[in-house]
């Protein structure tokens, strides 16, 4: 279990090339095996989580191999076409891989069995399991719908009319694949515009998919079942909430520069750069232009002297997963900053709400939380430091941690570093190579 020191940093300069987007690596993967031909994936982000969907959908009987060109080729079945796996499907820590992967289950007449790691296990997945249900497929589950989960299709998936009843792109998206292969139409109704990967990516297989807008300003997401989905090249952009850590590391760090280069910039996940720009920073985006049906940029950030600021909960689908690092940067600025509807937070990889309010108070650092808000009070500047962070195994809190500590008086540890791979290989030697003082020890 490798513990991870960060310590006080200035002049952070240069230019990487983040991590490819973890929701459109899941997606690829997924609508490549559904899809009649082949589809190649360059920038596959190689992380433990879309390893996991990898190992799954060959297990469905999908053929998946990483080629001498550094792709990775996928030659699908079709909609419908999987195979009954032969082993349980342990999915890790991945949460989004599990409740899609539910999704496209519940569209064959198969049975598959769902594991995950401890953190997994404790997850809500009822929330997903229920509009499955109401389709056709049976499920068997721990009390409260947790993992281990057995799922199994029926011969006709039938298609649903379906209101969210909370924002979420995960639930939205295991019912639109499900819907892939029922007679029929498809509906979801979300109340709040949540990230749209899913939909952008299946108008570029072929699928016959619309989204409006009705009069109280919801989007109303139709899919038209039995259409035939066909084999794409895909290159994935970078991940922007992996970019969020080197973005706010610039920011904070004295004397910095740095550019980050093919990031996705899907408005429905760039709440963060809304948030950072309004408290201050000194961001500018480059080299825009379109790929896999999303926009993309390069991202510049300079030091910046940031205030605190009110984030109103009508923005959290958009920046759900930068909280924790938006903590960090709110630890920094003058002033206080006050963060609404935050209560998804209690249900991801750990309690991040509580991880983000014990940490930050361990530095040295005043914040107040309730059961779905988290006010900061700002240092304006450096904070104490010196704690070693409990990280929960999540990898979100870990980064965001050892981002605070390269602003810190004192240095910073988190427990384990080991949890990162989740998301963004590489990390450490991508911040060291902007000039973060990162460490490792065995403690």
């Amino acid at each position: 279990m490798a513990s991870i020191t960060a310590s006080l940093s200035t002049n952070l300069t240069g230019s990487i090339k983040i991590a490819g987007d973890k929701s459109i690596s899941h997606r690829s993967i997924i609508l490549g095996a559904l899809s009649i031909g082949e589809t190649t994936v360059d920038g596959l982000l190689e992380s433990q989580d879309i390893l996991a969907t990898i190992s799954a959908m060959q297990a469905f009987g999908v053929e998946i191999e990483k080629k001498a060109d550094n792709k990775w080729h996928i030659n699908g079945l079709g909609v419908g076409g999987l195979d009954e796996p032969k082993k349980v499907l342990d999915l890790g820590n991945s949460g989004t891989g599990v409740r899609l992967l539910l999704g496209v289950a519940a569209g064959n007449p198969i049975t598959s069995f769902f594991s995950g790691d401890e953190s997994l296990s404790s997850r809500p997945m009822a929330r997903v399991l229920k509009p499955l249900e109401m389709m056709g497929a049976s499920f068997t589950s721990r009390m409260g719908g947790l993992l281990p989960i057995s799922c199994t299709g029926p011969q006709t998936l039938q298609p649903i009319d379906y209101s969210l009843p909370v924002a979420s792109a995960q639930v939205k998206s295991a019912i639109l694949l499900a819907g892939l292969n029922t007679p029929g139409k498809t509906i979801v109704r979300e109340p709040t515009p949540t990230r749209d990967h899913t939909e952008r990516m299946l108008k570029q297989f072929g699928s016959e998919i619309s989204i409006e807008t009705d009069d109280e300003s919801q989007n109303i997401i139709t899919l038209k079942g039995e259409s035939e989905l066909t084999g794409q090249d895909i290159v994935v952009p970078g991940d922007p909430s992996s970019a969020a850590f080197p973005m706010v590391a610039g920011i904070l760090a004295e004397d910095s520069r740095i550019e980050i280069k093919n990031v996705g910039i899907n408005p429905l996940r760039f709440g963060l750069f809304e948030i950072l720009n309004e408290m201050g920073a000194k961001t500018e985006l480059i080299q825009k232009h379109d790929g896999v049906g999303e926009p993309i940029a390069d991202i510049v950030v300079k030091t910046s002297k940031l205030k605190g600021v009110t984030v109103p909960a009508s923005i959290a689908p958009r920046m759900i997963d930068e909280y924790p690092i938006l903590a960090v940067a709110a630890a920094c600025a003058s002033g206080t900053t006050r963060m609404f509807g935050l209560q998804e937070l209690r249900v991801k990889e750990s309690d991040r709400l509580a991880a983000m309010a014990n940490g930050l108070k361990a530095c040295g650092v005043t914040v107040e939380e309730t059961s779905d808000s988290l006010t900061v009070h700002g240092s304006g500047g450096q904070i104490e430091g010196g704690a070693r962070i409990q990280t929960q195994l999540d990898h979100r809190i870990a980064m965001s941690f050892l981002t605070l500590g390269l602003k810190a008086k004192n240095p910073i540890s988190i427990d384990n570093g080991t949890t990162i791979n989740t998301s963004f290989p590489g990390f450490v030697e991508t911040m060291k190579s902007l000039g973060a003082n990162l460490n490792f020890s065995d403690r």
